[in-house]
């Protein structure tokens, strides 16, 4: 046995230390969690009162505007409709908000923090470490810290949710800045171009296809997430997964478990096609 004297505890420093947050930045918490929560409800409330058609058919402009395939976009379409006849159109939609904003708050952290990475080495080496941290850790870990900072419901389950997927994207965002022709950048440098204008204007558009993967993966992981969330009051698709498991209820939780994969093939195909569409530059797969 290891000596006990010897123990470093490193649990106990992080107890301390988010007792220490609650205590003294209690009140910015929760102006933080009211805002956010204000952003998630009034998305959930527009999704769920549109009629279904209108959500459908707007998967389907998507589907086709992203891969100009119109069989795709009818296949997509019908894995909507396959949640609709499950009777679980309503918890989908739920699902669907958190998502979203899930989604927008790791592109947001996520492409600075990638950009950032791509500038600076120094920012690299700090960051690297972090993101394995964020990858390995086992997600369950992450919904402690939000319980203890933000309760039960769907705030700690969004944060929880960021933690776990923004890190593909970070990653891919400074892996296609720093992919992309040094001939091109040094092309840019000869007609005086500043920092900025070839950011924007030549090193981000080059990148887009390899920041659209790390989206794509980043919107796979934020729905895997959505489903563990819903262990700590997220609701949506992953309480009747839950909801399955406590009451050994196999088809109840088949039916969601499809209602999820139906979710995830719908965003796997259309960010993949935005992702490889000879928009930014390059030829569509296949």
């Amino acid at each position: 046995m290891f000596p006990e004297k010897y123990r470093i505890p490193l649990g106990d420093w992080i107890n301390r230390a988010i007792e220490w947050l609650v205590a003294t930045h209690g009140a910015r918490f929760e102006a933080f969690a009211e805002g956010l929560l204000f952003i998630l409800l009034a998305i959930e409330q527009s999704l769920r009162g549109l009629p279904w058609w209108v959500v459908v058919g707007a998967v389907g402009l998507l589907a086709l505007a992203a891969t100009r395939k119109p069989l795709k976009s009818v296949l997509l379409m019908s894995a909507m409709l396959v949640i609709g006849l499950f009777g679980l159109w309503d918890l989908a939609m739920q699902t669907l908000a958190i998502m979203l904003v899930s989604i927008g708050i790791c592109i947001a952290i996520g492409v600075p923090a990638g950009i950032l990475m791509s500038f600076s080495k120094r920012a690299r080496t700090l960051i690297l470490p972090l993101l394995d941290v964020m990858q390995t850790m086992p997600s369950f870990v992450y919904l402690i810290p939000a319980l203890m900072l933000f309760g039960l419901g769907k705030v700690p389950a969004i944060l929880a949710t960021v933690i776990y997927a923004a890190p593909p994207l970070i990653r891919l965002t400074d892996l296609g800045i720093r992919l992309v022709d040094k001939d091109i950048v040094e092309a840019a440098d000869a007609f005086g171009a500043s920092r900025w204008q070839k950011l924007t204007g030549v090193q981000l558009p080059l990148a887009l296809p390899t920041i659209m993967q790390g989206v794509n993966q980043t919107t796979m992981m934020a729905l895997a997430m959505v489903v563990i969330a819903s262990m700590i009051g997220a609701r949506g698709l992953g309480q009747e997964v839950l909801l399955g498991i406590q009451r050994l209820d196999f088809g109840r939780g088949a039916e969601a478990g499809i209602a999820i994969v139906a979710l995830a093939i719908v965003f796997d195909r259309i960010t993949q096609a935005v992702a490889s569409s000879d928009r930014y530059g390059r030829r569509p797969a296949g």
